[in-house]
């Protein structure tokens, strides 16, 4: 089992490096999403915490 998540990550990791060697706008756009979702899910969570604390 082992091997075959090395090979699936290797698989990811080469597909995600062709992307961004041939497509290096849209792995830049791609990127720039994802940071934006993790900005948006961290300030959620910061809502969240806040609203339960009665503020």
């Amino acid at each position: 089992m082992k091997i075959v998540k090395r090979i699936a990550l290797g698989l990811v990791i080469a597909f995600a490096v062709f992307y961004l060697v041939t497509r290096p706008e849209d792995a830049a756009n791609v990127v720039s999403g994802a940071v934006a979702a993790v900005w948006g899910a961290g300030a959620a969570i910061v809502e969240f915490f806040v609203s339960l604390a009665g503020g």
